[in-house]
C-alpha cells in the first residue's frame, strides 16, 4: 500500500521530536549494557503495517523469513514470538513422534553448558530430558570439546549449546563429534546473529539453530525469535508445534493450499475430516506478528552497521583493559571464530586489588550498565538445585563457579555512540588508576 507523503513526513517529524538529537549527559544518562537502535524507517514500516491491519503472521513475516534464510544459508526459517520460544520449539521438535526411533524420549540426555541463560536449559527439563551440564573455559566462556566428549553416555542423544556472548564455540569439532556419535546438534545463536565460524554463519552448523530479537540483541522486533532448520522435515515439525500442533500447513488467512482439505484420512478421525483441524503434535501458539516482522526487515538491513559499532566498542574496551591484564581474564575467541560480540566479558582475578562487586558498584554510580554472566552456574540457581534431571560432572564445574563469583560484562551495543563510549572509557580508567596507586 505504501504511506502517503504527508503521513511519511508526519512519522519522520515524530521520530525527530521524540527520539533524535538528544545530547548525552555524562553521569546523568545511562551508558546501556544493551539496547535498541533505530531510525524513522522502522516507525514508517510499523505504521504502514498497522494501516494494513494484518494482525497475525502475514507477508512481512514471509519476507523476513526469506531474508534470514538467505543470509544464514539454512534450509528454512520459522519465526516465533521470542528466542525462548525458539529454544522450546527446537528441543520439542526433537521429541516429536514424527521422527520415529530418532526422537528423544524422557530420560535421554542432552549435553548443555552450566553457564548461560536459563532458557537454553529449561526446554530440556520441560521435555522430561536430562540436562548433562558441562563447564566453561574462562576467556571464551564456552565449553571445551574435551568436556563435551567426557559428558557423553549411552543415553546422550543431543548437544544444545549457546555461542556465549556472540563468541563461537568449537562448532566444527562439535558438529563432527555429533556426527560420529549420531547426536542432534542445536545451536543457540540468540546472542550471535552475524557471527560466523570459518566463514559459515552461526546457527547454520546444527540440525537446528535459534535466534532472539529481544531489544537487547543484535537486531530487535521487540519480542521475537526464530528457529533455523537444516531440513524440511524438522521445519515442518517446528511449524506444527508453533501453530497449535496442527497437521495443516496453510498460512494464516489461507485455506486448502494442499487441494485435499477434505480428502485425507487419519486413524481415529472420520474420513475426510477437515485437514485444517487435524493435530499431529502437542503444540502451542508461538507465532510472530506482521507488525514485528515489518520492524525486523528494516533492522536486518542495519545489521552490518550495527556489527561495525559493536566491533569498534569492543576494540576500544579491549585496548584499555589490556593495560591492566594482570587483574583480569580478558575475552578471547578461538581460531576460525568470527564473533559478533554481544558484550565485553571480564573475569576479575583473585590477585586484583578490588573485587567484582567493587568495580560494578563504581560503574553503577557512574551510570554505566553492567551485567553478570546471566545465571552464572545454573546448577546453583534455586530452580535447578537438587533437580534429578540436572546432571553435574564428577569433577564439578570450577570454571563456571569462578564465573559465578568473578565475571561480568560491559555493553558494546549499537546504542553506545562515541560520546557514551568515551565517557565509559574515561570512568573505567579513572577507577583502575586509582586502585593501582592506592
Amino acid at each position: 500500500m505504501g504511506l502517503s507523503e504527508d503521513l511519511r513526513q508526519a512519522v519522520r517529524r515524530h521520530y525527530t521530536e521524540r527520539f533524535a538529537n538528544r545530547a548525552f549527559r555524562p553521569g546523568v544518562d545511562w551508558v546501556p549494557v544493551s539496547g535498541k537502535a533505530f531510525g524513522p524507517e522502522e516507525l514508517e514500516a510499523l505504521v504502514e503495517c498497522a494501516l494494513e491491519f494484518w494482525l497475525t503472521a502475514g507477508p512481512h513475516c514471509r519476507r523476513f523469513e526469506s531474508q534470514l534464510r538467505s543470509m544464514l544459508r539454512v534450509e528454512a526459517v520459522v519465526l516465533t514470538n521470542s528466542g525462548s520460544s525458539a529454544n522450546l520449539l527446537a528441543v520439542s521438535a526433537l521429541c516429536s513422534r514424527s521422527l520415529g526411533d530418532r526422537r528423544l524420549r524422557e530420560g535421554d540426555e542432552v549435553v548443555t553448558a552450566a553457564l548461560g541463560f536459563p532458557t537454553t536449559l529449561n526446554p530440556i527439563l520441560q521435555n522430561g530430558l536430562t540436562a548433562s551440564l558441562v563447564d566453561c573455559r574462562l576467556g571464551t566462556y564456552n565449553p571445551d570439546l574435551s568436556d563435551i566428549e567426557a559428558a557423553l553416555t549411552p543415553r546422550t542423544r543431543a548437544v544444545f549449546l549457546a555461542h556465549c556472548l556472540g563468541n563461537p564455540f568449537e562448532v566444527d569439532r562439535v558438529r563432527e563429534l555429533c556426527e560420529e556419535y549420531g547426536l542432534f546438534l542445536i545451536e543457540d545463536a540468540c546472542d550471535a546473529l552475524g557471527a560466523s565460524f570459518d566463514g559459515r554463519p552461526l546457527g547454520s552448523w546444527g540440525d537446528l539453530g535459534t535466534l532472539s530479537f529481544y531489544p537487547a540483541h543484535h537486531i530487535t522486533t521487540g519480542e521475537g525469535g526464530a528457529v533455523l532448520c537444516q531440513s524440511g522435515e524438522l521445519a515442518g515439525i517446528v511449524r506444527s508445534l508453533r501453530d497449535w500442533g496442527r497437521h495443516c500447513w496453510c498460512e494464516p488467512g489461507h485455506d486448502n493450499t494442499c487441494s485435499r482439505r477434505y480428502d485425507t484420512a487419519f486413524p481415529g478421525l472420520p474420513e475426510g475430516y477437515d485437514h485444517k483441524y487435524v493435530y499431529s503434535e502437542i503444540g502451542y501458539n508461538l507465532k510472530m506478528t506482521d507488525l514485528q516482522a515489518a520492524i525486523g526487515e528494516v533492522q536486518l538491513s542495519r545489521l552490518p552497521d550495527f556489527a561495525k559499532t559493536r566491533e569498534r566498542n569492543f576494540r576500544a574496551l579491549d585496548g584499555l583493559f589490556k593495560e591492566y591484564e594482570e587483574w583480569f581474564i580478558l575475552p578471547r575467541s578461538i581460531q576460525g571464530g568470527e564473533p559478533s560480540w554481544f558484550g565485553y566479558p571480564l573475569t576479575v582475578k583473585d590477585e586484583a586489588p578490588f573485587s567484582r562487586q567493587d568495580f560494578i558498584r563504581y560503574l553503577d554510580s557512574k551510570r554505566i550498565g553492567t551485567r553478570l554472566m546471566f545465571g552464572g552456574n545454573l546448577a546453583r540457581q534455586p530452580a535447578y538445585r537438587d533437580n534429578p534431571l540436572v546432571k553435574i560432572p564428577p569433577s564439578g564445574l570450577p570454571g563456571t563457579d569462578k564465573a559465578l563469583t568473578s565475571s561480568f560484562w560491559l555493553g558494546v551495543c549499537q546504542a553506545i555512540d562515541e560520546p557514551r563510549l568515551s565517557y565509559m572509557l574515561q570512568c573505567i580508567e579513572e577507577f583502575l588508576r586509582a586502585v593501582g596507586t592506592a
